[in-house]
């Protein structure tokens, strides 16, 4: 696929002819310096920036093919997003994090229970905290929590560990593993954290929106 920003003399391909196949259950890290187009392929990859050319297909769907509120329902319920600091919604409880998803959702299959995935990442015990009584990590957990709450096929990380120590870090990378491999949902991390990548199936590098590994 490829993805053009700017106008005129100023376009760029912000990717350029880029192919990425992740498998069910596989951890894939992106990894390249900053304006390389790491978080243009996460765009195009959950459906939020259409490519100019190719397709991008999650679950035997085309999601560049389909209408802009059909990309949306697709990807509500079968995209989920990590983002750098959970970006959790702060009057909210763990819990609460989960069903409003489920709510929004309205999938039901494939779907699990919001307490027993916060059991699955070790915040069982933190199940009414709200996101300020809560440490960088366990907001982590809760953010990986929440995107796979309901049952997605893609999940999409941006620079997970971004704001934790390294020890926080490897735990949250090492608990993405394990969920990835427990639900059979394919994973695609993108860092700059080279300490992480040793919990991860594959690296791939992305240079000047190429991609090579």
């Amino acid at each position: 696929m490829t993805l053009r920003l700017g106008d005129g003399d100023d376009t760029i391909k912000a990717l350029d002819a880029v192919s990425l196949t992740v498998a069910p259950g596989e951890l894939v890290a992106v990894v390249g310096p900053s304006g390389a187009g790491k978080s243009s392929l996460l765009a195009v990859a959950g459906g939020l920036t259409v490519p100019d050319e190719g397709g991008v297909t999650v679950n035997g769907n085309d999601l560049a093919a389909m209408k802009p509120a059909a990309r949306t329902a697709f990807r509500r319920e079968h995209v989920g997003f990590v983002f750098q600091n959970g970006n959790l919604i702060p009057a909210l409880t763990a819990i609460d994090q989960l069903r409003l998803i489920q709510h929004l959702n309205r999938r039901r299959t494939g779907a699990q229970d919001a307490a027993q995935l916060l059991a699955e990442v070790g915040m069982a015990g933190k199940a009414h905290r709200r996101p300020h009584q809560l440490s960088g990590g366990e907001r982590q957990r809760i953010g990986i929590a929440r995107a796979l709450i309901g049952g997605p096929s893609l999940l999409l990380a941006d620079e997970p560990t971004a704001a934790l120590d390294r020890a926080r870090s490897h735990e949250v990378v090492e608990l993405l593993a394990r969920e990835t491999k427990r639900a059979g949902v394919a994973t695609v991390m993108v860092t700059h954290d080279t300490d992480v990548l040793q919990h991860c199936d594959r690296v791939v590098e992305m240079v000047d929106g190429k991609l090579s590994g």
